[in-house]
């Protein structure tokens, strides 16, 4: 999942070298933090969150096949 989010998150800024992506792992939740360069982050959280939005959704569809849950948060 962390490639997933690396990958969509690269695709979206203008500095892709800059995203970094940290994880940690709970017994039943996945936090992934996503840091960017902060000229990126709205980029990233698009327009009312949307685009932040449908990246938490497709991640936590993909945490859910394994019975976990998957939380996306983004780091300035």
């Amino acid at each position: 999942m962390k490639a997933l989010i690396e990958c969509a998150a690269r695709h979206l800024v203008d500095h892709p070298d800059r995203v970094r992506i940290s994880e940690v792992v709970g017994k039943t939740t996945q936090v992934f933090e996503v840091r960017c360069d902060p000229r990126d982050a709205g980029r990233l959280i698009g327009k009312n969150g949307r685009t932040v939005a449908a990246l938490r959704t497709l991640v936590n569809s993909v945490a859910s096949n394994g019975g976990k849950k998957a939380v996306v948060e983004v780091v300035k």
